[in-house]
């Protein structure tokens, strides 16, 4: 069980520093994703279920779907904005 711990401290950190050093944003937006999903994982094994549930439903879940959104906005608007100048 220490062996998965450890396994799974370095893959948080590595999904973080991931995060940080990504230049294009739906990456960053999955490597988020997969960082949730590991993080319900550590609450499960610190025997949290309660918590799990809400990292998985929350931050790998609804955040994400909310982040999708807000990217394909952006760039539905940033789109828009390059066909009005080049008309």
């Amino acid at each position: 069980m220490t062996n998965l711990r450890i396994i799974l401290l370095i893959f948080l950190i590595i999904c973080a520093i991931a995060v940080s050093f990504s230049r294009n944003l739906l990456v960053s937006i999955v490597i988020y994703m997969a960082f949730s999903l590991i993080m319900a994982i550590v609450w499960l094994i610190l025997e949290s279920p309660d918590l799990a549930i809400t990292e998985a439903a929350v931050g790998a879940g609804v955040t994400s779907i909310l982040f999708f959104v807000t990217l394909k906005k952006i760039r539905s608007i940033h789109t828009t904005a390059e066909e009005d100048k080049d008309e």
